[in-house]
């Protein structure tokens, strides 16, 4: 997978807390088993009407969402199914980053969804809930606002129009050296290629 880089781009929002996956891709979308052509359904049931056409009081068919980069929640993003499909959905829009909160015995985000979203190169970033409401404000004052993702230094920038706003973020050490490397499940293990080949000499 392509390495995790430092960038800016713009923030949307989906107020909503407990998004399950089916939310996220709706079943019928699974029949595919293609890793493709997933980032149009993101969201379907909310995205659009019943005869198909753009749902307009929907925040990703707002033109300057269109190209949005971050996506912020409420806490429990990604609960319900394992499907990876879900992870799939919201890379494929063009998503490179989810933000939630976690609340007391409540999670940021479920863990089979945090996941399935570190093996496919998207960042899950847990901030409390008052950072997530502070950021949820500036969006409504600022729509198209933007933010500078920063996984090395571990810390989002929100480029609010009075002042930035900066969020530190803890993240597994693990899951950072496989992003910031581009390194897959298969690619974090070809790094010991030659310890492996060694070992099957030997023991052959």
């Amino acid at each position: 997978m392509d390495k995790f880089t430092t960038f800016t781009g713009v923030v949307a929002g989906v107020d909503r807390a407990n998004i399950d996956t089916d939310a996220i891709i709706p079943k019928e979308y699974l029949k595919s088993i293609k890793r493709t052509g997933f980032g149009a359904a993101l969201f379907s049931d909310w995205r659009y009407n019943n005869d198909g056409s753009d749902n307009p009081d929907f925040v990703l068919n707002k033109p300057e969402f269109k190209t949005a980069e971050v996506l912020i929640a409420r806490n429990n993003f990604g609960c319900g199914s394992s499907r990876e499909h879900a992870v799939w959905a919201v890379a494929q829009f063009g998503f490179k980053v989810v933000i939630a909160p976690s609340e007391g015995n409540i999670p940021a985000f479920a863990d089979i969804f945090r996941s399935n979203c570190g093996k496919n190169g998207l960042l899950t970033i847990e901030m409390t809930a008052k950072q997530v409401d502070e950021i949820f404000q500036t969006l409504e004052k600022e729509p198209g606002v933007k933010a500078t993702v920063d996984l090395e230094n571990q810390k989002v920038t929100v480029h609010a129009a009075a002042s930035d706003q900066e969020y530190r973020f803890d993240v597994d050490p693990v899951l950072k050296n496989k992003l910031v490397n581009g390194l897959d499940d298969i690619g974090l293990t070809l790094q010991y290629a030659d310890d492996i080949a060694a070992y099957e000499a030997t023991h052959g």
